[in-house]
This record gives C-alpha cells, sequence and structure tokens, in this order.
C-alpha cells in the first residue's frame, strides 16, 4: 500500500518531544559541549532512543563540511593476494578516531584512479590515502583538489608524505640471521633485483652492506622473476652445474618456494644441507616444511600509521619507514663441517 512505509524521525521530533529546542537537541545528540544540565541531557538522549532516531549524515556533512569519512584508493589491495592487512590496519584506525574508510580500487589504470579520487572528494572525504599492494613508485594523483593526501606502501615525486617499509634494514636483518648462524661460504641471493623494483633493490643494499660488515659476500645470484616456477628454474639449473649453496636470501616467499622445490629434488634439506631466509611473511612462510624463517612486512602497521598520519595535528614527516619484524622460524642452521 501506497505511503505505508514508516516515515524517517527528524531532529525536530525529538525537540518537540523533549520539550528543549531543535538547537539543544543537536548539541546533545552530535556530543558537543554546551551548557546543558544532566537531566535534559539524558531526556533528550532518552527521547531519541525511544523514537529510534537516525542522524542524517549526508545532511550534516553538507552543512559541516565534515563526512567523518576516509577514502582509500589502491591498485588491486582488496581483490588481490597482497596487502589487505593495508586495509586492516588503516580500518582500524580510522574507526579508532570515529571515521569511516571507504576502500575503492583502481585496478592500476591511472585514469579510474583519477575518477576515483574526484568521486572521493565530491563526497567531502576528510584526506585521502593512496596505496599500492606492493611497494612501489607511483606517478603523482590527480583529482586531489586541496585535500589531505599519504601515500601508503608507495613514493611520489610529489610532496606528499609516504609511509613504507624500510626494506634496507629488513635486508640487513635477513643477512644478519645468515652472519649469526656462522655462514662464512656459499652465501647464494635468489630473485631479480632491476633498478626499477624498490623492495628488490633495497632489500640487496642492506644484505651487501650486512654481509660486507661480516667481510663476507653473495657468491652467486640466480636472477629469476619473484615466482615459484622462476626460482625453482635457475636453482634446479644451477644444481645440475654443480652449484652448492650452504645459505640461500630468497627475495620473497614465493622465490623460496621454488628454491624449497630444488634443494629437496637434489638431495640437500633445509636447514641441515642449506639455511633459506626470505621476505614477506606470507602464509607460505609458515605453510613451508620445514617452517620459512622469513622478514615480515609491516602491512598492519602501515596502514595504522597511513590513517593517524592523515588526521594528525602536526604536519607527518615526508616520508616514515616502518621497520620489518624478523620471523623466526626452522629455516636457518648453523653450517654442517
Amino acid at each position: 500500500m501506497r505511503g505505508a512505509g514508516r516515515q524517517r524521525v527528524r531532529l525536530r521530533d525529538v525537540a518537540d518531544k523533549a520539550g528543549v529546542s531543535p538547537t539543544t537537541a543537536s548539541f546533545v545528540l552530535s556530543g558537543r559541549d554546551m551548557r546543558v544540565s544532566e537531566e535534559t541531557r539524558q531526556r533528550v538522549l532518552r527521547t531519541a532512543r525511544e523514537l529510534d532516531y537516525r542522524p542524517n549524515l549526508a545532511a550534516r556533512s553538507l552543512r559541516t563540511r565534515d563526512s567523518r569519512t576516509i577514502g582509500l584508493v589502491a591498485d588491486t589491495i582488496a581483490t588481490g593476494h597482497y596487502g589487505g592487512e593495508l586495509i586492516r590496519g588503516s580500518l582500524r584506525a580510522a574507526l579508532r578516531s570515529g571515521h569511516r574508510l571507504l576502500v575503492c580500487e583502481s585496478e592500476g589504470d591511472p585514469g579510474l584512479q583519477t575518477a576515483l579520487i574526484e568521486d572521493l572528494v565530491a563526497r567531502q572525504v576528510a584526506g585521502l590515502v593512496v596505496a599500492t599492494s606492493s611497494h612501489d613508485r607511483v606517478a603523482t594523483p590527480r583529482g586531489v583538489g586541496g585535500q589531505p593526501v599519504v601515500l601508503l606502501n608507495c613514493r611520489s615525486d610529489a610532496s606528499y608524505p609516504s609511509i613504507v617499509p624500510d626494506e634496507v634494514a629488513g635486508g640487513r636483518a635477513a643477512a644478519g640471521l645468515i652472519v649469526a648462524a656462522e655462514h662464512r661460504e656459499g652465501i647464494w641471493l635468489v630473485g631479480e633485483t632491476p633498478t626499477r623494483s624498490l623492495p628488490g633493490t633495497a632489500r640487496l643494499a642492506g644484505i651487501e652492506a650486512t654481509l660486507a660488515d661480516a667481510g663476507l659476500v653473495i657468491e652467486e645470484q640466480l636472477s629469476c622473476p619473484w615466482w615459484p616456477e622462476g626460482a625453482y628454474d635457475v636453482m634446479a639449473d644451477a644444481l645440475a652445474r654443480g652449484g652448492r649453496p650452504r645459505a640461500v636470501l630468497c627475495l620473497n616467499d614465493r622465490i623460496a618456494f621454488g628454491v624449497y622445490q630444488a634443494l629437496g629434488e637434489a638431495g640437500l634439506e633445509v636447514p641441515r644441507d642449506v639455511s633459506v631466509v626470505s621476505f614477506d611473511d606470507s602464509e607460505l612462510a609458515s605453510w613451508l616444511r620445514p617452517r620459512l624463517t622469513s622478514i615480515a612486512l609491516p602491512e598492519f602497521e602501515m596502514g595504522r600509521l597511513a590513517v593517524e598520519s592523515l588526521l594528525g595535528t602536526e604536519p607527518p614527516p615526508a616520508e616514515q619507514l616502518v621497520p620489518m619484524p624478523v620471523r623466526v622460524r626452522d629455516s636457518v642452521a648453523p653450517p654442517v663441517a
């Protein structure tokens, strides 16, 4: 039947039933400080509950120009295999500050990213987080207008603050585990490190620096894409040619998976014959047997810091390097004499 739907309860309805002015009701229900007696405040709140009053957030945001909402525009975080913790950390920080998080994906399309940003700005978000699923250098986001922006897991030539993992320190930590296990020879690295790869080049720099401090070097680098198939192929080929690593540093866990398979087929056991250290601390690290020692991506912490930096009262640093935790498991042991 037409007109059978329940009418929305207005602020004026609450005020009238509570016997106060709409201004007083608004101040009480928004939690703003005002000289209202406790008895009046409780009466307004009780009336709002009885009437099942719900504030019109759209109207409030138009009036106050504060939507209490943050926009997060990513490439493929929500639908990809990596980066979910970035969203969870951002969401947790947003909720703690009384904000909501709107997550959009551009699928790596610059035009779509601009359209999404412009749409969020039109919705009067409090600020924008622009994120990538893997640590990368990105073009300057367009369409932001005058909104505050924080870059998450990426860098740009623009002056926007960025939150990124400390990949160099992570590389130092990975090599430090090999040095601490008293490996002095047969140290290999698996994974390509093109100059465009921020994680690869930074991790390599940290690894080489720590090895150099100990008077050691990478004896062989097997270059391959960061996927199991390529890692298996290059390691299997090197072993077939008579190569014999004693410790292998893999630039991510997927590489380590391929390395494990090649070592096993060659009759080499981890960690008795070969120690293995990796990066990212993905689910693979715990699934592999023996369990893989890996340098974790601090995704949750990075997401939290991005939102807190966006909403903070002080200007954030140009770049915040977030430490990469060390997850020690079962894949490293001293060399067998």
